[in-house]
């Protein structure tokens, strides 16, 4: 793939986002066994999407990368609406999102990403949608510190608590 196609292939992608985001919002608003029924497939494309397609081109043209995250980062979804895979457990999660926190303020949108590698690496199908509502959930518990609003996971931060 050249320069010209890495961009035609990230423009079409970003309008995918957008619509996406669109969608998102849409879905959001239905009755939860709607919202369950929807909101987990298109978790795994919005992940697809930002955290393997975009990145691939952006390794190789990183001039390409945007100066900040596209707005599409974050979620609606909680984890109510989720529906886990028999194979993972809510433990397996919530051990799996512990792991990559500390005592210092992190980006949410970080400890979802660091998150989803590790599940990636167990091999475990788990979507970025499914782990930014958990740690809502981990935040609601009090079992994190949060600050901001974790809908927004740029604009979030997250902690062990202390």
């Amino acid at each position: 793939m050249d320069r010209t196609q890495a961009e035609e292939i990230q423009k079409h992608l970003l309008d995918a986002a957008g619509a996406i985001d669109r969608a998102s919002k849409v879905i959001f608003d239905l009755d939860k066994d709607d919202r369950v029924t929807l909101a987990a497939p298109l978790g795994e494309i919005v992940s697809a999407l930002h955290f393997d397609l975009l990145q691939a081109i952006y390794a190789r043209y990183p001039e390409l990368k945007p100066p900040a995250e596209p707005a599409v980062i974050g979620g609606a979804l909680r984890w109510d609406d989720i529906a886990l895979p028999g194979s993972v457990s809510e433990t397996d999660i919530d051990q799996i999102i512990l792991s990559v926190l500390n005592l210092q303020w992190r980006k949410t949108a970080m400890v979802v990403g660091n998150a989803l590698t590790r599940c990636r690496q167990l091999d475990l199908p788990i979507s970025a949608e499914a782990l930014g509502a958990r740690v809502q959930a981990l935040a609601e518990s009090d079992r994190l510190e949060s600050q901001g609003d974790l809908r927004k996971w740029r604009h979030s931060e997250v902690r062990l608590r202390r």
